[in-house]
């Protein structure tokens, strides 16, 4: 039985999650906050989530769990046949993850957490954030699947990444990536009605409430 660790809060353990719930694989949920306690750190060394147990020991990363769930089973598959678009698909995920999601993490505290940022961190957030939606926008667009002629792994990394960016954008950052890739809401709609995201959605608005109840207390 394969394990998959984290917070359904965690849009990188959602990601995850909805590939797993793609490919029609049985798995279970545990949950493990973060900071992880000693015992967690054993098998996530650099205490990050989401990782994944297996028969044959643990490995982190949602993008190594995602690549490895395609190797274990390969239909339906969440990767293009053609090593070119495999690789295209591959750009998409690592855009939106290191030039859009990661800048933008930086003032999630603030965003969603009554927390505090600095306006020079808020500053550094906006350009790369503005950069990353341009590049997003000149490297594909929203008229279909992300991932080629299926939902596919830059889908699940679009569908859980993009609507955060929006929220944190438009509240600190004065910046609405939706504004910038046409067709973006329509698409997102579109995925919504899969079950894998809705049912990865329902459970993040949950995980969301007994997040703040486990924060406030």
């Amino acid at each position: 039985m394969l394990k998959l660790y984290g917070f359904s809060i965690s849009n990188y353990y959602n990601v995850a999650k909805a590939a797993l719930l793609e490919k029609g694989l049985a798995f279970e949920e545990v949950t493990a906050w973060t900071p992880l306690d000693d015992a967690l750190l054993e098998k996530s060394p650099m205490g990050k989530v989401p990782f994944l147990e297996t028969d044959q020991g643990v490995f982190t990363e949602a993008q190594v769990i995602l690549d490895y769930l395609e190797e274990l089973q390969p239909e339906p598959a969440l990767l293009p046949a053609d090593p070119f678009q495999r690789a295209k698909v591959r750009e998409i995920s690592r855009v939106i993850e290191l030039y859009m999601e990661l800048p933008a993490r930086r003032v999630y505290p603030a965003a969603f957490f009554g927390g505090q940022v600095s306006t020079e961190t808020c500053d550094e957030a906006r350009a790369t954030l503005r950069k990353g939606t341009a590049a997003l926008a000149a490297l594909t667009g929203f008229d279909g699947y992300l991932s080629g002629d299926r939902f596919g792994q830059a889908d699940a990394t679009a569908v859980m990444h993009l609507p955060l960016l929006r929220d944190a954008g438009r509240k600190l950052l004065d910046v609405d990536v939706y504004e910038t890739l046409p067709g973006v809401k329509d698409y997102l709609a579109r995925m919504r009605e899969r079950d894998s995201v809705r049912t990865v959605m329902a459970d993040q608005k949950a995980g969301m409430e007994a997040f703040m109840k486990r924060k406030q207390g």
